[in-house]
């Protein structure tokens, strides 16, 4: 096909695609969809090799957020049936990361609900973030707490965080749908403010929104525009007690076409599958490796993940490796552009941005996080109803159209409970 030609040779140079190329890639029929993801995947191992990073959330304050984001369990007047519960303590909050940091993670994403962060908020990530390097200085870590104020994205650079991640969402002309607390104006500033700080810059966007290709194509292209050094790509999981809960407009070759278009307009950038992966991608997940470079292992915030080890599972058996921790996330070219803004880390020894990437990756080890709290859609969402135990799935109905809402749990273990995460 002359169109994936096209892309996969623009992508080896580490050139974007045409907004009409990009359009095109998400018109594509199934039956062209394992040539799509083999395009995407050269792309992918030019610059990524065959490494996947793995992060690991840590949801420090859940529920409760006065912001009225249509897809967000924890949004103001959320009937959704989620944990609730104020900060962690800065020891409860090690304690989860050290497990997600055994499990191979090499991003902790602190994230915490509400519009943004109070001076004394910033205080107490700054001690929690202390903690966590206390017990392991080489971990990167990136916050979330929804938008920033002037100064603010300074005082967590100086406290040691990696990054910060302020999704998108969704395009500009469409945003006013989903939220009207606040604008995409509004989150822009705060990637600015963040990026400005010397922070690495994690902003990405939510699929199945009923949003259209033009809106996708949008957002992905304003996040390339943003200098985004991670995309994470969230897909809706309509949470029931949401505006959102009648939603289901996605299968796994919708998600991998959306995948494929962001990587090809980004093609040497960390693309994160986020929230909704098992929902939406089910059986096809270990096709969504060929395409992105990055997922978050086990648990996301008010919702169950695959348990941790399946994660590790599935990468090993797709032919993949866990990046490492001494591993440098972004191709060398990237990093220079990171060092230049002050913030991520260089690693000694890479190639030149022409040469193809080795086993131990070149490039910064500052790349960025994911979704989530009030910048990103809750890292994935629940069914309203409770489990009767901590991994029970939610009942098996299924949605009108046949897609697998039975597959969507609600979080009710890790933090706010007595079990360990991802247990």
């Amino acid at each position: 096909m002359d169109l994936l030609d096209t892309l996969t040779a623009k992508g080896l140079r580490g050139e974007v695609p045409t907004r009409e190329e990009a359009l095109a890639v998400l018109a594509t029929t199934d039956d062209e969809l394992l040539d799509v993801v083999a395009a995407a995947g050269k792309v992918r191992r030019r610059w990524f090799g065959r490494r996947v990073k793995l992060n690991y959330l840590v949801n420090l304050k859940s529920g409760l957020c006065p912001e009225d984001c249509s897809y967000c369990s924890q949004r103001l007047g959320s009937k959704a049936e989620i944990l609730k519960y104020t900060w962690l303590k800065p020891e409860q909050a090690a304690d989860a990361a050290r497990a997600g940091v055994a499990g191979g993670a090499k991003r902790v994403c602190l994230v915490a609900s509400g519009r943004g962060p109070t001076d004394r908020d910033i205080d107490r990530v700054t001690d929690t973030m202390a903690a966590i390097k206390d017990a392991d200085p080489e971990v990167e870590i990136c916050v979330c707490l929804g938008l920033l104020s002037d100064n603010q994205a300074e005082r967590l650079k100086a406290a040691g965080a990696d990054a910060y991640n302020h999704n998108l969402n969704t395009s500009e002309s469409t945003y006013g749908d989903i939220a009207t607390t606040h604008t995409y104006a509004d989150r822009v500033d705060t990637v600015q403010k963040a990026h400005g700080a010397g922070l690495s810059a994690c902003s990405g966007l939510i699929a199945g929104m009923g949003e259209s290709d033009e809106d996708l194509v949008d957002v992905v292209f304003a996040l390339r525009e943003l200098g985004s050094d991670s995309v994470p790509v969230n897909f809706l999981i309509p949470f029931e007690g949401t505006p959102l809960a009648q939603e289901w407009n996605l299968t796994p070759q919708r998600c991998l076409r959306i995948l494929a278009m962001v990587r090809f307009v980004n093609p040497d950038t960390e693309v994160r599958i986020a929230g909704g992966r098992e929902v939406h991608l089910r059986s096809m997940q270990p096709l969504g490796l060929h395409v992105a470079n990055s997922i978050f292992l086990g648990d996301y915030l008010t919702s169950e993940g695959q348990a941790g080890q399946t994660d590790l599972d599935m990468i090993k058996d797709a032919g993949f490796e866990v990046e490492g921790a001494g591993e440098a996330t972004l191709p060398r070219h990237r990093a220079d552009i990171a060092a230049a803004s002050g913030c991520g880390s260089t690693a000694s020894g890479c190639g030149t941005s022409a040469a193809a990437p080795t086993a131990s990756g070149c490039g910064s080890a500052a790349s960025a996080c994911g979704s989530g709290g009030g910048c990103g859609p809750c890292g994935g969402h629940g069914h309203a109803e409770p489990a009767p135990a901590a991994a029970v799935a939610s009942d098996a109905a299924e949605s009108t159209d046949g897609l697998r809402s039975d597959l969507v749990k609600v979080r009710r273990r890790g933090a706010g409970t007595e079990l360990a995460p991802n247990a």
